[in-house]
C-alpha cells in the first residue's frame, strides 16, 4: 500500500458467532428447504414442487391432451427459466418419470420418443423427445383459472405459480411418491384410483369411519408393473392405520407345458421398481455359480410386455420349489416399505394414516369448491349488473342513442339519466349497433334468468355444508367413471393373493439328483464317480493304502461318518469330489482329528436306528436323525473313558444282539435291554476282565445267527447256550466261528 493512501473503514456490522451455532442454523435452513421445497409431496395434490411447476409450465404452453407435442427441451427451459432454478437434468428426469408407464400408475405426461424402459435404460436426450399433458393432469389442474388455489411470486418475482393444484384427481395415493429429505423420507405406493374414489365417497358419507372400514374399498397397492400382493390382512391394516409398514410383492408366473413331459416357467409381471436387466443378471449369476442347480437357463423373450423364460434342470423339479428359491434369492419378490410422510395443509411434514390422507383430500376439495363457487358468484354478479343496464337501454333505446349522438361526454349523462352504474354505462357504450335487435333482448332476458338461477343455487351451496359434500361426491363419481375399472388405464393390475406360508425347502430340492458311487480308503481319501459301480478293480489308491468303504448313493443324499472318538460328521453327497484320481482327504471337508480313524461311512436314513459301542464293551441305541451334525466339527454322541475308543456303528435290524470280545466269548441277549439315548457312555453290553469288544451284530433270534466260514456261510439256529442278559461274560462261540471274531468278515 502506498504511503498516505486512504484506508477503508472497518465493517460496522461484525457479529461474533460460535461455529457450531452458525453451522446448525444454516444446516437447519437447508434441511427445511429440502423437506418443504424438494422431497416431500403435498397431501392435497400429491405433487412435489418440481412436478407442480412442470405441469403448470406445460399448461401455459397449451400442451393439452388434444394438442400437439412439443420438445421436452422447450418445457424444461421454461421450467428452469421461470419457476425452478435447478439443474436441467434433474427437471428432465422428473418429467421423464411422470411419463413412464412402468413408473407412474396414472402418467401425468404423455411422451413421444424414447423415455426409457423397464430394463433400466435411460431416456433419450431432451432435444429428441416430446411431451404433452394427459387427461389425468388436466383433471388435476382443473379450476386454476377460477381462483381455486393461492398463487405466489416465482423466485425472480416476474411471474406467479400455484402453491398447490386444485387436485380433482386423488393423485397422492393413485400415483404414490418417493423421496428422501434430511432426517426423513417418504415412500407411498400407487393405488387403484377407482378404489381410492370409493373410499373417499364412503368417508364423505360416513366421516366417523375408521381405517379398517376404508380398507374394504382400498384393497392395497396397485403397481403399474402388476405382480401379486402377498401380505396378510392384519399387516396391511396396521400399515395403513399407522402410516408405516411393509408389504410383500411377488412376480406373476405361469407354468407352460412342453413336449415329453417337460415344462418351462414364464414370468409375465415383475415387482415394482425392479429393473428387468439386473434381475436377469442376478438369475444368471445363480446359474453360473451353481447356487441354484435345479435351474438350467433363463431367457428374456420380452417385447413391449414382460416375458422371462426359466428352464428347470429336469422335469422332476417342482415349479413351486424352484420359484420359492428364486423368490428368496432374487428380486422376483420384494418388500415395499410404506411410509406416508407428507406435507399437510399447513406445510408441516408428518406421517398420516389412510383416513387422514383421504380426509385431507376431501377438506382440500371443499375449499376448492368454495373458492370456485365464490369466484363464479363474482362473475355472475358482474354479468347480471351488465345485463340489467343493457335491458334498461333496450327499453329506452331512442333516448340512449340521442344521448350518445348529442353529448360530448355521454357516460355521466347516461348514469345520471337512467341511474346506471359505471360498469353498466360502460357496457352500453361498448355495445355494437348490430346487437340492437329484438332477438338480442330476448336472449339477454333468458341469460339473466339462467344466471339468476345459478346464482341462487351457488348461494344455497355455500350456505349448506351437506350440499357442498354432495357436490364433491358428484365430482369424485365423475373421476371414478373416467378412470374406473372398466377402462384400460383404470383396471387393477396388481393381483391379491394369500400370504405365503413359511415354506422350508429341503436342501435336496436344490441339488440335481443323480446316482454316484463313493469310495473311502483307510487313510481317509474320499472321492466319487458317476453311476452305481459294482466293480472296484479300477479304483486307484495310494501306496500302502487300501479301499475300505464303497457306498452307492444319490447326490441328494447325506453321508454320515463315525470316527473312533465317538463323533458323527455329516457330508452332502454332492460335495464329495469327483474324478478318477485319488480324491481328497476327508479331513479337508470335516474336522476328523489327526489321531482318529474312520469307523463307519453310510448313507443317512432318518427313520433308522443305530447301535454304537466302545472298545470297553459299553454302548447304546440312538435314533439316526439325532446324530446329524450342522458344522464341520461334527456332533459328539458316544462319550468315551480314558483309553477307550469307538469301534462299532451298525444299523439296528432284529430283536436280539450278539456280542463277541477279544477273549473269544460270545453273548446273546434281547435288544430291549439296551436303552435308546441321544448321547452318553451307554450301558455295559459285555463284561471283560482283560479284553475288549471285537464285534457286535443285531439279528432276529428266530432266523438264527450267521457268520462267514471260508467261502461258505455258517448258520446257527439253536443259540440257547449263549442266551443271557446284558453285561454277562458269555461263552465260547460255536465250532467254526471265525478266528478274527467278526460276524461279517474282514
Amino acid at each position: 500500500m502506498k504511503k498516505g493512501a486512504p484506508v477503508d473503514p472497518p465493517p460496522q456490522d461484525i457479529r461474533e458467532t460460535p461455529l457450531s451455532e452458525a453451522l446448525s442454523e444454516r444446516y437447519l435452513a437447508y434441511a427445511l428447504s429440502t423437506i418443504v421445497s424438494r422431497s416431500l409431496p403435498d397431501v392435497r395434490d400429491g405433487l412435489k414442487p418440481v412436478h407442480r411447476r412442470l405441469l403448470y409450465a406445460m399448461r401455459l404452453l397449451k400442451l393439452d391432451p388434444g394438442s400437439g407435442f412439443k420438445k421436452c427441451a422447450r418445457v424444461v427451459g421454461d421450467v428452469i427459466g421461470k419457476y425452478h432454478p435447478h439443474g436441467d437434468s434433474a427437471v428432465y428426469e422428473a418429467l421423464v418419470r411422470l411419463a413412464q408407464e412402468f413408473a407412474a400408475r396414472y402418467p401425468l405426461v404423455e411422451g413421444q420418443g424414447n423415455f426409457g424402459n423397464i430394463d433400466g435404460d435411460n431416456a433419450a436426450a431432451m432435444r429428441y423427445t416430446e411431451a404433452r399433458l394427459t387427461l389425468v393432469a388436466q383433471v388435476l389442474m382443473e379450476g386454476l383459472d377460477e381462483d381455486a388455489v393461492d398463487f405466489r411470486p416465482t423466485y425472480d418475482g416476474e411471474d406467479e405459480e400455484p402453491l398447490v393444484m386444485p387436485g380433482a384427481f386423488p393423485n397422492l395415493l393413485a400415483n404414490g411418491s418417493t423421496g428422501i429429505a434430511v432426517g426423513m423420507a417418504t415412500n407411498i405406493p400407487p393405488h387403484n384410483a377407482a378404489e381410492v374414489c370409493d373410499a373417499v365417497l364412503h368417508l364423505i358419507d360416513h366421516p366417523e369411519a375408521d381405517t379398517d372400514a376404508l380398507l374394504t374399498y382400498v384393497k392395497g397397492p396397485d403397481f403399474p408393473t402388476g405382480g401379486l400382493l402377498t401380505e396378510n390382512a392384519e399387516t396391511l391394516r396396521t400399515a395403513y392405520r399407522t402410516g408405516r409398514g411393509a408389504m410383500r410383492v411377488r412376480a406373476r408366473w405361469t407354468k407352460e407345458p412342453l413336449s415329453h413331459g417337460l415344462y418351462q416357467i414364464v414370468v409375465t409381471e415383475i415387482p415394482y421398481q425392479v429393473q428387468k436387466a439386473r434381475l436377469i443378471e442376478r438369475i444368471a449369476e445363480l446359474i453360473t455359480s451353481r447356487k441354484l442347480p435345479i435351474l438350467a437357463d433363463v431367457r428374456d423373450e420380452s417385447t413391449d410386455v414382460v416375458r422371462l423364460v426359466l428352464e428347470p434342470r429336469s422335469r422332476s423339479v417342482e415349479p413351486e420349489t424352484l420359484m420359492e428359491q428364486l423368490f428368496r434369492l432374487t428380486d422376483l419378490e420384494i418388500r415395499f416399505n410404506l411410509n406416508m410422510n407428507v406435507l399437510d395443509g399447513d406445510g408441516v411434514p408428518r406421517v398420516m394414516s389412510l383416513k387422514e390422507v383421504l380426509a385431507a383430500f376431501i377438506a382440500h376439495r371443499l375449499i376448492v369448491l368454495e373458492r370456485r363457487s365464490q369466484h363464479r358468484l363474482g362473475k355472475i354478479a358482474h354479468r347480471l349488473e351488465v345485463l340489467a343496464g343493457q335491458l334498461i337501454a333496450y327499453l329506452n333505446l331512442d333516448e340512449v342513442i340521442r344521448i350518445i349522438r348529442e353529448e360530448d361526454e355521454p357516460k355521466p349523462v347516461l348514469c345520471q339519466h337512467f341511474s346506471l352504474t359505471d360498469v353498466q354505462a360502460e357496457a352500453i357504450l361498448n355495445t355494437r349497433l348490430r346487437s340492437l335487435r329484438r332477438l338480442e333482448e330476448m336472449e339477454l332476458r333468458r341469460e339473466h334468468e339462467e344466471l339468476s338461477a345459478e346464482q341462487a343455487r351457488l348461494q344455497a351451496l355455500l350456505a349448506d355444508e351437506t350440499l357442498r359434500r354432495a357436490a364433491i361426491a358428484d365430482e369424485i363419481r365423475h373421476v371414478r367413471t373416467t378412470f374406473g375399472p372398466k377402462t384400460a388405464l383404470g383396471a387393477r393390475r396388481t393381483g391379491l393373493a394369500e400370504a405365503p406360508s413359511a415354506v422350508v425347502v429341503p436342501i435336496e430340492a436344490l441339488i440335481e439328483r443323480e446316482p454316484i458311487t463313493i469310495y473311502l480308503t483307510r487313510m481317509g481319501w474320499l472321492r466319487a464317480v458317476k453311476g452305481h459301480q459294482t466293480s472296484t478293480d479300477d479304483v486307484k489308491v495310494k501306496d500302502g493304502d487300501v479301499l475300505v468303504w464303497t457306498v452307492q448313493a444319490q447326490t441328494t443324499d447325506k453321508l454320515l461318518v463315525f470316527d473312533t472318538t465317538g463323533r458323527f460328521f455329516t457330508l452332502g453327497a454332492d460335495r464329495v469330489p469327483r474324478g478318477r484320481g485319488f480324491g481328497e482327504p476327508i479331513r479337508l471337508m470335516v474336522d476328523v482329528p489327526a489321531d482318529a480313524e474312520i469307523v463307519a461311512l453310510f448313507v443317512h436314513a432318518p427313520e433308522r436306528r443305530l447301535i454304537l459301542a466302545s472298545s470297553s464293551g459299553r454302548g447304546f441305541v440312538v435314533e439316526e436323525r439325532e446324530v446329524l451334525a450342522q458344522t464341520r466339527a461334527g456332533r459328539q454322541v458316544l462319550t468315551l473313558g480314558e483309553g477307550e475308543r469307538a469301534v462299532l456303528c451298525h444299523p439296528v435290524q432284529g430283536d436280539h444282539v450278539a456280542v463277541v470280545g477279544s477273549n473269544r466269548k460270545l453273548l446273546v441277549f434281547p435288544l430291549t435291554q439296551i436303552p435308546v439315548m441321544t448321547r452318553g457312555k451307554g450301558v455295559i453290553l459285555q463284561r471283560y476282565k482283560e479284553a475288549t469288544l471285537s464285534d457286535l451284530k443285531t439279528f432276529d433270534l428266530a432266523a438264527g445267527l450267521t457268520w462267514p466260514s471260508g467261502e461258505r456261510t455258517r448258520h446257527e439256529t439253536d443259540l440257547t447256550p449263549w442266551l443271557g442278559d446284558r453285561a454277562g461274560q458269555g461263552r465260547n462261540p460255536p465250532q467254526g466261528f471265525p478266528r478274527n471274531n467278526r460276524f461279517e468278515g474282514v
